[in-house]
């Protein structure tokens, strides 16, 4: 946990043997040894809590426990109960709002595919209470921005960031998203037309995301998903982007790498394409190392061996069990995020983009007229200077 400044050893082996993908009687047998009564001292089940609300795997960790309420104090019982019932109640009301938005977008004709929050609990879990809800993600096309932007305002959301008709337009090429805020709080929506930004340099081909698409019930209501090998992909690397910070983001790994009818040729072949093999390399090699995954023979098939990819996972390890966030605007994070591409075009990409591609930040510190836009290069060029001056 982030700024706890306690050691969570005993807390941590907890929270492991409650989101490992081992057998059910291995699980079970783990739990029992780790739950039984210690001449250490005893868990601490409020920073166990806590650690799991950080890691996004509160509802794993209550089912994994609802067998032991004899060996758990009853207030904490109680109280991982409640907490259970809090998440399972906040997904209901996402998964109205979503029902609500999904088909106000569907009547119009616009294409949108949820792909994270409820909507994945569904997929992976079955069930929407399994997986710690947040806000609504939805992939659109980038054409349909507008169009989702005024439908959206009339179900109560309005756009966090306001940008100018030629800031939106460099938008959709630069940056990948726009949140929502709604009733109820800020950034409640964000609708995508890309996985990352584009600085990233791992271009997927949207319209196939789309093509591949398949239909699920979420909360009894049937809606468009990513297919599980697109979802494998777009999982890796977007935990890869947040440095596999949230124990959640392996879990739902750890599901998938589980499902038998995952196309480990086509999840091969389009690693290739985008110069990600090595990010999914480690992602398995952690959920591995971490959850006990099995790494499936035909992953191993078809994902070409990298030797830089063990010591990467070990580095990731250490990272996720750590009591502290990366720091995702440091020279390291972005030395790491060249380390994991495989392919020197990449990572050249990556840096051109990551210094030439004007955003927000950029617009918000100097005002231009758009015949001068190409001006805001030179801008992120300086804020770029200035960071790391200061670092």
């Amino acid at each position: 946990m982030p700024g706890t400044g306690v050691t969570l050893d005993l807390e941590w082996s907890v929270l492991l043997a409650a989101c490992s993908a081992t057998p059910l009687d291995e699980k079970s047998l783990r739990l029992q040894s780790l739950l039984q009564p210690r001449l250490q001292r005893p868990i601490r089940w409020k920073a166990l809590s806590d650690l799991a609300a950080h890691h996004g795997v509160q509802p794993l960790l209550h089912q994994a426990l609802s067998g032991f309420a004899q060996e758990i104090p009853a207030g904490d019982v109680v109280f991982l109960k409640q907490t259970y019932l809090t998440n399972l109640h906040k997904s209901l009301l996402i998964s109205r709002d979503l029902i609500r938005i999904v088909e106000s977008l569907t009547a119009l004709g616009i294409d949108v595919m949820p792909y994270k929050g409820v909507a994945l609990a569904e997929v992976l879990y079955g069930d929407v209470a399994l997986r710690q809800s947040g806000d609504i993600d939805l992939l659109i096309r980038p054409h349909d921005l507008q169009r989702v932007r005024e439908a959206v305002r009339t179900l109560g959301y309005t756009p966090h960031l306001e940008l100018s008709n030629a800031q939106e337009r460099a938008y959709l090429k630069s940056g990948y998203e726009c949140a929502f805020d709604g009733e109820a709080g800020p950034n409640l929506l964000e609708v995508q037309w890309a996985i990352q930004p584009r600085f990233y340099a791992v271009d997927f081909d949207m319209d196939g995301l789309f093509e591949r698409a398949v239909t699920v019930p979420v909360a009894g209501h049937a809606m468009k998903t990513p297919e599980p090998a697109d979802l494998f992909l777009i999982l890796s690397v977007h935990a890869a982007k947040h440095v596999w910070g949230r124990m959640v983001w392996l879990c739902d790994i750890a599901q998938l790498m589980s499902r038998s009818d995952l196309n480990w040729a086509w999840v091969g072949s389009q690693a290739q394409a985008l110069g990600i093999v090595r990010i999914l390399r480690v992602t398995m090699l952690a959920a591995n190392r971490l959850l006990g995954a099995e790494i499936p023979a035909a992953a191993q098939a078809n994902l070409p061996e990298d030797p830089e990819a063990p010591a990467l996972a070990v580095e990731i390890q250490s990272h996720v069990v750590s009591e502290s966030d990366y720091n995702v605007e440091s020279l390291a994070y972005f030395r790491l995020m060249m380390r994991l591409r495989e392919r020197a075009p990449d990572r050249r990409r990556f840096l051109q983009r990551l210094i030439l591609t004007p955003g927000p930040g950029e617009w918000n510190a100097v005002q231009l007229p758009r015949p001068l836009f190409p001006l805001y290069r030179l801008v992120r060029l300086s804020r770029l200077a200035a960071r790391l001056v200061r670092a």
